[in-house]
């Protein structure tokens, strides 16, 4: 059942909710930190209003935790929580299914295997402040979908069937090449499965700032194209008539959410099942109006991420379970919820 709401209504509930869960976020751990302390501190990171937020009763023992290893996990985690949801809002409309993810077209597999051969080399340096293993995985995610996009185009064409064919078959190739990496190299098995299982652990502000701008810009072209995925809904010839230039919205929609896509799993490793599962929770409780489902499942997404994150470190604390993990025992139920309801409705 749908929530009635205005559309500001639901962007200003969902920001509050956001704040909130990072504040409670922050707190949770073996410091005993205030939540009004973690909120200054919060604060004096934003630009303009940092420099007048006294901190001066606040221990340096807790201003480091909060500021260099909680902070930047939580945005972080809700960095790549808003850009998988958002992704997967946009590819379950335009490929008018809601069981489709990000990962689909075999953006996954590429980002496997470029980390796989990092961790291989034994590249443990890092570049522009990250390591190699990330920027081996998002270098590993675009040749992925450069390889799909053009085993699927059809002359100036992209056909859904064919796209979704090629992913299948090069996220196929690439997993055998990196289990046959796992074979030769067995002492490095642990650290790639432990990267494939996604996670935050050990992330830092430069993470952020990498993945920052590229996921936001990505995610505002998204949002530009909304309208068209609305008309894409009816069938493509209908929106063709309606004005919508259909291949040219279908290419610039996969080659942003890839890009988008491959940022994200860079720093973070994968992380399944948050870009089926929430973009359909939000179609579900709010609209399947792309002008509102894009954003709102991003937020929705964020906001779940840095929840599942919290957990992760926390429930068996010292030691961290793979948020990975955790989204997958969430979302294979879930998974399996759609498949009986589209097989009810055939």
């Amino acid at each position: 059942m749908k929530i009635q709401l205005k559309n500001y209504q639901v962007f200003i509930g969902l920001f509050l909710i956001m704040i909130l869960v990072m504040l409670l976020s922050s707190v949770v751990g073996a410091a005993d930190i205030k939540v009004m302390d973690s909120f200054r501190i919060f604060l004096s990171h934003i630009p303009f209003i940092g420099n007048k937020v006294d901190l001066g009763n606040i221990s340096n023992s807790h201003i480091t935790i909060i500021s260099n290893i909680r902070l930047p996990r939580i945005l972080l985690s809700f960095l790549v929580g808003y850009a998988l949801s958002v992704v997967g809002a946009s590819f379950q409309g335009l490929l008018k299914n809601p069981m489709a993810d990000p990962f689909i077209i075999g953006t996954s597999s590429g980002a496997a295997l470029g980390a796989a051969i990092a961790i291989l080399l034994k590249l443990n340096t890092s570049f522009l402040g990250i390591g190699y293993i990330s920027v081996f995985a998002f270098g590993g995610a675009l040749l992925a979908t450069f390889i799909v996009y053009n085993l699927a185009k059809v002359k100036s064409k992209v056909p859904v069937t064919t796209l979704l064919l090629a992913g299948v078959a090069t996220g196929q190739f690439f997993t055998a090449i990196m289990s046959f990496i796992m074979v030769i190299a067995s002492n490095e098995v642990t650290s790639i499965v432990f990267w494939t299982m996604g996670s935050f652990s050990s992330r830092g502000w430069n993470h952020v700032k990498i993945a920052f701008l590229p996921i936001l810009l990505g995610s505002i072209v998204l949002y530009i194209f909304a309208k068209d995925l609305n008309l894409l809904l009816l069938g493509e010839d209908t929106a063709e008539t309606m004005g919508v230039e259909v291949e040219k919205t279908k290419k610039t929609i996969l080659i942003v959410s890839a890009f988008v896509t491959a940022f994200a799993v860079s720093v973070s490793g994968i992380i399944g099942f948050v870009g089926l599962i929430i973009p359909h929770i939000t179609r579900m409780i709010f609209s399947p109006d792309h002008r509102i489902l894009i954003p709102a499942s991003g937020l929705m997404g964020g906001i779940f991420l840095v929840i599942v994150d919290t957990f992760a470190r926390t429930v068996i604390a010292p030691t961290e379970v793979p948020v990975g993990i955790i989204t997958a025992l969430a979302g294979g139920p879930f998974f399996i919820y759609l498949l009986r309801k589209r097989k009810n409705i055939v």
